[in-house]
């Protein structure tokens, strides 16, 4: 059984879809099994749920190379940085900001270990689970230019999207358990 139907299996069942399409994204034909796991990898990180992130990092493992889970660890690390950042210049909204040097260190997007645009993809995901609009514009852009659809893009944010819904699903059942135990003793 792996770690990722693990984790299905204690989701409380007021996160029954989630289960359902933790299952389902998996599945999909649009990715390859690098787009697919590596989207998942820094997904995962992105939801700081350390439960989530080493199931799924354990999953990947053996399903991809060592590359495409370093290119999704740096996606993790670069986003939260750049969406920080972008975030807020996008979301205060002045001109001077804007044309400040960012001044802040990308080296790794510019040379991914494995495929460029599958690593922009990565960050795409991330940038989803962080609710970064700039972010989000620049790397589907970069993703299409790259080749890849929009049915890819979609899967893509379907795999974070629901990767987030399974953390925030683990965060529900740990606070069941919490107040029915509470509950019992008190």
């Amino acid at each position: 059984m792996s770690q990722i139907e693990k984790l299905r299996d204690v989701l409380p069942d007021a996160a029954k879809d989630t289960r359902l399409n933790l299952q389902s994204v998996f599945q999909t034909t649009t990715l390859t099994v690098q787009q697919l796991w590596g989207t998942a990898v820094a997904a995962a990180i992105a939801t700081r749920n350390g439960e989530v992130a080493k199931a799924v990092f354990a999953d990947a493992l053996g399903k991809v190379d060592a590359n495409v889970i370093e290119d999704a660890k740096a996606a993790a690390s670069l986003m939260a940085m750049n969406n920080v950042y972008y975030r807020f210049r996008h979301m205060v909204g002045k001109e001077s900001y804007s044309t400040k040097p960012a001044r802040l260190r990308m080296n790794w997007i510019a040379r991914p270990l494995g495929s460029k645009v599958d690593f922009e993809l990565f960050c795409l995901a991330v940038s989803a689970i962080n609710g970064c609009e700039m972010c989000i514009r620049s790397h589907e852009e970069v993703v299409i230019k790259g080749g890849l659809s929009e049915d890819q893009v979609h899967d893509a944010v379907r795999v974070a999207a629901t990767i987030q819904a399974t953390a925030v699903s683990l965060e529900i059942a740990d606070l069941t358990d919490e107040v029915q135990t509470q509950t019992a003793t008190a």
